[in-house]
């Protein structure tokens, strides 16, 4: 490749990550009007506790087999189609999910509505799942290596301040829609956003730069061979923990809708500050740990943070609080949650080569997402027949929950190893002086980048 050549491959890479930003925003867009509103749009429109928890164990189940597709597609296809086609077509799901609301607003066939919701929210699954693969690989070739933990983590920040502030805002929405009992009618204009949102995402998907990747029949290994070998690599032992920490991890995640909006009582503006609380803290922290993966390595950060995250089901219910319930299961799930899930991307990236990074990932999330499946559905058994003295069946699984999680940590993260070579941390000090020299000034660019974020919607 010659000078030339080399400086306009260079630059399409420069306008792809901004679009990238640009597409994360709108994509945010659409989980705040629409995604996070799911489980709470099931449960109005009065689906059982069972059919709430089965949402989660279906997302599970579907959305790793909808990848292990997707991954097959990009060796016939280019990574660009297969995003924008699949991207367009999930943007249309929610025009019946708005026609489901209608109905139950109108009283029309209301003893099947949590059937169909079941139906087009398994259509909706697939769908946004079978890209994954492509945009997994497609971002691996336009994010150069050296600080993808940095350029990650600050397309992270620009994405959780904005869905944070969408977030409250639907809250607030829905809230006033549920007051004047016209709720379903909130839901419908959400669902419409969710719908121009994804568009939206679709029109940017088509302005982006797909770098040319050629796939050889050599690359190609089935997910049984993966499964063979996973015992024996550190990717495949580190897909293993993931999926074992996500099955435990599920049992209780499975049923916090239900913990919040049915046995606590709250309402949506309540339960969504709740949920996105979080968010506010990750926003503090997540090009901090940027910084620390690109110098620590993945490794450490995963220790760190897999101390902590266990504990998380636990938390929730020792106070029904509203003050407890933002400020502690908030800190923690932003702080370490955000840590923990910007090391898992960098760490798969460091362990598979480009062409192979499609399949990969789709074999790591059908793990994964087996984990999550097995986990719901142990959750929706539980929640029907688990009756313990006066614990009410939502905490026992909480802490169930929690138990299982510490044992996964405690045996699988000592199975996984850092490949890459970083600098140790002579001693605790050591790490709390970096972290508090790169706080302050990493704050300050965290807000000077949010306040500047115009320059992201500029045409580049």
């Amino acid at each position: 490749m010659d000078i030339k050549e080399s400086d306009r491959v260079k630059e399409l890479k420069h306008k792809s990550r901004r679009l990238s930003i640009k597409g994360g925003i709108f994509s945010s867009m659409k989980e705040s009007f629409g995604g996070n509103y799911l489980s709470p749009f099931a449960i109005a429109i009065n689906s059982s506790n069972s059919l709430v928890a089965m949402l989660n164990s279906i997302q599970g189940l579907l959305g790793p087999l909808s990848q292990l597709y997707g991954s097959k597609l990009i060796e016939k296809t280019s990574r660009k189609k297969v995003v924008i086609r699949s991207v367009f077509f999930e943007s249309l799901i929610w025009l019946p999910l708005m026609a489901i609301a209608f109905l139950f607003y109108k009283e029309i066939i209301t003893g099947f509505l949590p059937l169909f919701l079941l139906i087009f929210f398994s259509i909706y699954i697939i769908l946004a799942n079978v890209s994954h693969p492509a945009w997994f690989s497609w971002m691996g070739d336009i994010v150069d290596e050296k600080y993808r933990g940095r350029w990650f983590s600050k397309r992270n920040l620009f994405i959780e301040t904005f869905s944070l502030i969408f977030a409250v805002s639907s809250a607030f929405f829905l809230d006033y829609f549920k007051k004047t009992e016209n709720v379903m009618i909130g839901f419908i204009i959400l669902f419409l956003l969710a719908f121009l949102s994804r568009l939206t995402c679709w029109r940017i998907f088509r302005k982006q730069y797909n770098p040319k990747i050629k796939i050889s029949k050599k690359d190609y290994f089935s997910f049984g061979e993966f499964l063979k070998k996973a015992p024996s690599t550190n990717f495949g032992k580190f897909a293993i923990f993931r999926a074992l920490l996500n099955f435990s991890m599920a049992i209780y995640s499975s049923v916090l809708a239900i913990f919040l909006l049915r046995n606590l009582q709250l309402n949506y503006l309540h339960y969504i500050i709740i949920i996105f609380s979080a968010t506010v803290f990750s926003l503090i922290v997540t090009e901090i740990w940027g910084k620390i993966t690109d110098k620590y390595g993945n490794y450490f950060v995963l220790v760190i943070t897999t101390i902590f995250i266990p504990i998380i089901p636990l938390i929730w219910i020792l106070s029904p609080s509203l003050a407890y319930l933002i400020l502690i299961p908030g800190i923690i799930r932003g702080v370490f949650w955000t840590g923990f899930n910007l090391a898992t991307v960098n760490f798969i990236y460091d362990n598979v080569r480009n062409q192979k990074r499609g399949l990969a990932v789709s074999y790591f999330n059908m793990l994964s997402g087996i984990g999550i499946f097995l986990g719901a559905t142990t959750s929706a058994i539980l929640i029907k027949y688990l009756h313990i003295g006066k614990i009410e069946p939502v905490s026992a699984i909480f802490i169930f929950s929690s138990l299982l999680s510490m044992l996964v940590v405690f045996f699988g993260i000592t199975q996984i190893r850092e490949i890459k070579k970083k600098k140790k941390m002579s001693g605790i000090k050591d790490f709390e002086t970096f972290v508090v020299k790169q706080a302050k000034p990493t704050l300050l660019e965290e807000a000077h980048e949010i306040i500047s974020v115009k320059k992201y919607f500029n045409k580049p």
